[in-house]
């Protein structure tokens, strides 16, 4: 067992139903797993991991906390939610082993904890990447639907109940050219579902290499040769100093006109300045996004009112399924981790993704 000590303790961190808490004890029986649910701030929906903001625990309730977790070796999401918990738990807990965090992009939380790289090396943060994959590529591609059948001209006239004299025609999916930024596990669901549709699909990577059923794979360098044949594009990076602001002018200029343009990834990697002329020069004819480079996103960008743009506020990766799937990803990473194998989809602490 990869444990300082006999027995192996998790604690439960974030808010969890109980039967998904009973059934990681029912899969693991040799592991302790503290769960205090009159601790934790209750759902306001499924997979609300930060729980409801108006919860306060009494200092005495507080102090049970942070006890129960200073016991374990292994967490169960990051303490409160919060890059602050996750910093004063690294430096309370001398057992800390193992953090599983909830976001597919941890990465950020974890640098945000303003841990240094001494901190960072005494514990391992995993991601619950993956397990958003389907339903961020479903909205990837519903993103691209919407774009080639005109979706949002159809609601203006609907809304106006206009029924226009000239008939416009809508595009095909079927042998047009996408390219997915990020050929991770959600980008390689997002090409799954494209091809199903009749969609050739590119993309990059950060290491270049044959993918089967991807036509070419380039590193992010070679982008803007990518987007000069793509009809869409679907970016799924996450934000790091290496990918913010990616998609900026010159790169939208690469793009040939009425481009489809969808974010599932990070706001960070778009320039949202560069991605509006894009819109208003009919570089991009359509743009469907998830995220943003702030959040909530501002009243005043111009975003909210754009006739092409659809706004998501961040919740296309969220399904009823979601605690399910992340309590039944945790509980396989720990049969590994107890058996001393390598757990999947750490966080690197350099580049923080």
């Amino acid at each position: 067992m990869n444990s300082m000590t006999p027995t192996l303790t998790v604690a439960i961190a974030v808010p969890l139903e109980a039967e998904l808490v009973e059934g990681i004890r029912a899969a693991h029986p040799s592991v302790t797993v503290l769960y205090e649910p009159d601790l934790l701030p209750p759902e306001r929906f499924p997979a609300d991991h930060a729980g409801d903001p108006t919860f306060s625990r009494s200092p005495e309730q507080e102090e049970r906390y942070w006890a129960m977790l200073n016991q374990a070796q292994v967490l169960y999401g990051l303490p409160n939610e919060s890059p602050a918990g996750l910093a004063r738990i690294a430096k309370e807990n001398p057992h800390l082993q193992w953090v599983h965090a909830m976001a597919a992009g941890a990465g950020g939380a974890v640098k945000a904890s303003g841990l240094d790289q001494q901190t960072l090396q005494k514990f391992k943060v995993t991601t619950s990447a993956g397990v958003h994959a389907l339903p961020l590529a479903e909205f990837a591609m519903l993103g691209i639907l919407n774009g080639f059948k005109r979706s949002a001209e159809m609601a203006v006239d609907q809304s106006a109940k206009a029924w226009p004299e000239l008939r416009t025609p809508t595009r095909l999916l079927n042998g047009s050219h996408l390219v997915v930024t990020g050929l991770g596990e959600i980008g390689l669901e997002t090409a799954r579902l494209a091809r199903a549709l009749g969609l050739k699909v590119s993309g990059t990577k950060r290491i270049v290499e044959d993918l089967a059923g991807i036509e070419k794979v380039a590193t992010n360098d070679g982008l803007a040769e990518l987007l000069a044949d793509a009809d869409a594009v679907v970016n799924t990076l996450p934000g790091t100093p290496y990918t913010e602001k990616l998609f900026n002018r010159e790169v939208f200029a690469a793009m040939k006109p009425g481009t489809v343009f969808v974010n599932v990834g990070r706001g960070t990697v778009v320039d949202e300045d560069a991605l509006l002329e894009a819109l208003d020069n009919g570089q991009v004819s359509y743009a469907c996004l998830d995220v943003f480079a702030v959040e909530p996103l501002p009243e005043a960008s111009p975003l909210w009112e754009h006739p092409r743009v659809m706004v998501s506020p961040h919740t296309s990766a969220l399904s009823a399924a979601e605690n399910r799937l992340i309590a039944e990803r945790f509980s396989s990473n720990l049969a590994t981790f107890q058996a001393g194998g390598d757990l999947p989809h750490l966080v690197d602490t350099v580049h923080f993704y």
